[in-house]
């Protein structure tokens, strides 16, 4: 993607964008909010309004969960044989891909990542994730099974797997098109349909998916998108027509969603915050495991929930370490993400710059020892640009302990492989975790020792939607990817039928 092509497509899409307001997607139809409000939506890189988008509230979740339910009931839907809808999604795939470079464009207007880089990472992922579960519709059913029951009774006992209902999916603004993927596709490959509520900070890809949705095929009502603040997110988990609920974000919102979830004891699936520690034995190849572990903290500015955030290096190779982190931080390329060059743009908002720069002063009113960054980069005065910054620092401070979800690492240095474990095990969350060794042995005994629910050995951040992904204590509840998650989105009827 050359910065010329870039600029030329972010200039049509604005100038597009800023023509109307964008509508809510609900029934088939873009349809303004009931209430006539709309908020606007800003890019990360500049400060300025990208366009004005529909700010829907309960009102228009209402009538989004209602037209989801009258999709789910339709036999357009409900009675769509297994094949039919693996098409529908293998056709969705096919239309993110002929729309990548816009969509990748559309995402670094409305989060500020590198259009290149998402382009490679997110919507290339989004593809390769609706492509994956459009093979599971006609491989997901149930099985027969021997039974004994009272009575010497012969029958015949088989379960079946059907969707569990309307599913509303609630996404975060850091991977805003792939976390609309990782839960579309699973859920309307199981036969759900749902209501998508994006982040407020990055609406537009997740309507334009939903408009795909439509071309693709997608019965009306299948796939709504209703776009608004934290209230609408709170009707949409409170309603009494939604069986499902599947969020993406932080450990206390997934609280408050598990509270509101009880009147209608719907299912819950969360995935949820982490603080995921790197673990680097002085056996490691150091280049490499710095190269690694840069990419690890720094890519998508750090607001990642996997970020190797806990950098713990055997004193041996501490110093040696550390410096070669640092090098690599040196050389990362911050700007607009319109550039191809760029390869860290800003953070998502100024209320997400403020976060982090607040951590950095606590980090350094605790103790830590800054060795770079910390600060707005000087040469870019407009945005919400915030460099990549590294602590020396200790296992009590709050910069280790809290998930500050951005681009700040803390080092920590370790003797005893004891201590080591126990440190690594010490939060409140449990996501993941990196691993550096060329010790087999080792790398098998500390990969069964951390609490994380993926852990990677001489790697770091690696997905794929055939493996499960989530988290261990207040990381979440259930798995990403894989048939752990078409599960969640249905329910197991088991059937009895007396043969004698």
């Amino acid at each position: 993607m050359t910065s010329l092509s870039a600029i030329a497509t972010a200039g049509r899409l604005s100038q597009d964008l800023l023509g109307t307001a964008q509508q809510l997607l609900i029934g088939g139809k873009r349809v303004d909010a009931v209430s006539g409000r709309t908020f606007p939506t800003i890019n990360p890189a500049t400060g300025e309004t990208i366009c004005q988008v529909a700010h829907g509230d309960a009102a228009d979740v209402d009538l989004a969960v209602q037209a989801a339910r009258r999709a789910f009931e339709d036999p357009a839907w409900r009675g769509m044989n297994a094949n039919d809808r693996s098409l529908l999604l293998y056709r969705l795939a096919e239309l993110i891909e002929r729309d990548a470079h816009e969509l990748a464009v559309l995402e670094c207007l409305d989060n500020g990542k590198p259009a290149t880089l998402t382009r490679l990472v997110e919507i290339a992922g989004s593809i390769k994730t609706f492509r994956y579960f459009a093979g599971w519709p006609t491989k997901f059913g149930g099985e027969t099974l021997p039974v004994s029951p009272r009575g010497g009774l012969r029958i015949l006992n088989y379960t079946t797997r059907e969707p569990v209902g309307v599913a509303a999916l609630i996404v975060p603004w850091n991977y805003p098109m792939s976390m609309a993927a990782w839960k579309i596709a699973p859920a309307v490959a199981a036969g759900c349909t749902v209501v998508l509520k994006p982040a407020e900070q990055t609406p537009l890809t997740a309507l334009r998916l939903g408009e795909l949705a439509l071309e693709a095929g997608f019965p009306a009502g299948v796939i709504n998108v209703v776009t608004g603040f934290g209230d609408a997110g709170a009707a949409l988990v409170a309603h009494p027509g939604v069986d499902k609920v599947a969020f993406t974000g932080s450990t206390e919102v997934g609280k408050a969603i598990v509270r509101a979830a009880a009147g209608n004891l719907k299912k819950v699936s969360l995935e949820l915050g982490g603080k995921s520690p790197q673990i680097v034995l002085p056996d490691a190849d150091l280049e490499g495991a710095a190269a690694a572990i840069a990419n690890g903290i720094f890519f998508n500015q750090g607001q990642t929930c996997t970020a190797g955030s806990r950098l713990y290096a055997h004193a041996s190779i501490y110093d040696k370490l550390l410096a070669a982190i640092a090098e690599h931080a040196s050389r990362l390329k911050i700007g607009n993400g319109l550039d191809p060059e760029v390869n860290f743009g800003p953070l998502v908002s100024q209320e997400q710059w403020d976060r982090v720069s607040s951590y950095v002063e606590i980090g350094q009113a605790e103790g830590a020892h800054l060795v770079r960054g910390g600060r707005r980069p000087a040469d870019l005065p407009d945005g919400f640009f915030f460099e990549p910054t590294i602590f020396d620092a200790a296992p009590h401070m709050r910069i280790v302990r809290e998930e500050i979800f951005g681009p700040v690492l803390s080092v920590l240095p370790w003797s005893e492989a004891e201590d080591l474990v126990a440190q690594a095990n010490d939060s409140d969350f449990g996501l993941s975790a990196g691993i550096w060794t060329n010790d087999l042995k080792t790398a098998h005994r500390l990969a069964a020792a951390v609490k994380a629910g993926s852990v990677w050995v001489n790697c770091f951040n690696l997905v794929d939607p055939s493996t499960p992904f989530g988290g261990f204590k207040q990381s979440g509840w259930g798995r990403e990817h894989g048939r752990q998650a078409m599960e969640l989105y249905s329910e197991t009827k088991s059937v009895w039928i007396n043969l004698s």
